[in-house]
């Protein structure tokens, strides 16, 4: 999960940094599914997971389309902690109320500092209503998605398969959405923006495909907030690449974000 993170924050580095957002993620999607495409030939199909395949594509598509508005609104050290730091509060409180996983006292006390150092970054900040409403939204739907994949991979008859066509319908659906929004601004963007589409595209099957391998294995609320400590690799990435301002009120929230993040590394 640790690694899924460190993943997740240099995709979200790249998609930040486009100037097209809408098509900057067409082409990550697009790329994730044809890269993916030649093993969907040699793993099972999913029997028995694409009922929460299906679910887990609509609300892949409402979150991609929440973080690309919450990008355009806020900066990435305001909008990603608050979108990632809400996630595993809700996916914790989904997990553990409509599918009875367990969580120890432990797990919800990083559950808490987690959620804990979102207030500190969102409620100190000078932040625009849309802003803070898109980063929400985003929490929402990510929380949504996990608590949902964690049921279709292990439904699926193996990790891998699972992880194949969930790209291979992100892919096709929101990769195609988004190009056709866009049109023919879509295609000026492509040609500049491809290669770092690319890369992001290449990553993100990284990034999901070993969070889903954990789910497979673990359980949903300690691994959800887990995956959150890229939230402090996409800080440092926004603050030395793309030059956003780091203030106390930050520091105090990934902080708390942290050592939160460390109580589930060790607690149990």
């Amino acid at each position: 999960m640790i690694g899924s993170g460190f993943a997740h924050a240099v995709v979200n580095a790249i998609f930040k940094a486009g100037r097209d957002k809408m098509s900057g993620r067409s082409l990550i999607d697009g790329f994730s599914a044809l890269l993916v495409a030649p093993i969907a030939l040699i793993v099972p199909l999913p029997e028995h997971a694409w009922g929460w395949l299906f679910a887990s594509w609509l609300v892949h598509t409402l979150y991609i389309f929440a973080l690309i508005k919450s990008f355009e609104h806020a900066d990435m050290t305001v909008a990603y902690p608050i979108a990632r730091g809400l996630a595993p509060v809700l996916a914790a409180a989904g997990a553990v109320t409509l599918f009875a996983e367990p969580i120890t006292i432990m797990v919800g006390l990083g559950i808490g500092l987690i959620a804990s150092g979102v207030i500190f970054i969102g409620a100190s900040h000078n932040l625009k209503k849309q802003g803070l409403v898109w980063a929400g939204l985003t929490g929402v739907c990510i929380a949504g998605y996990t608590v949902i994949d964690a049921q279709g991979v292990r439904a699926a008859p193996s990790a891998g398969s699972y992880i194949v066509w969930a790209f291979m319908m992100y892919g096709a659906g929101i990769a195609s959405l988004f190009a056709l929004w866009r049109g023919r601004d879509f295609l000026k963007s492509a040609a500049t923006q491809w290669r770092a589409g690319l890369v992001a595209g290449a990553l993100s099957i990284l990034s999901y495909g070993l969070a889903l391998a954990a789910l497979r294995i673990g359980a949903t609320p300690r691994l959800a907030a887990l995956r959150e400590t890229s939230i402090l690799f996409a800080t440092a990435i926004a603050v030395a690449f793309l030059h956003e301002r780091l203030t106390r009120s930050r520091v105090s929230g990934i902080v708390s974000i942290a050592i939160g993040a460390i109580v589930l590394v060790f607690g149990r």
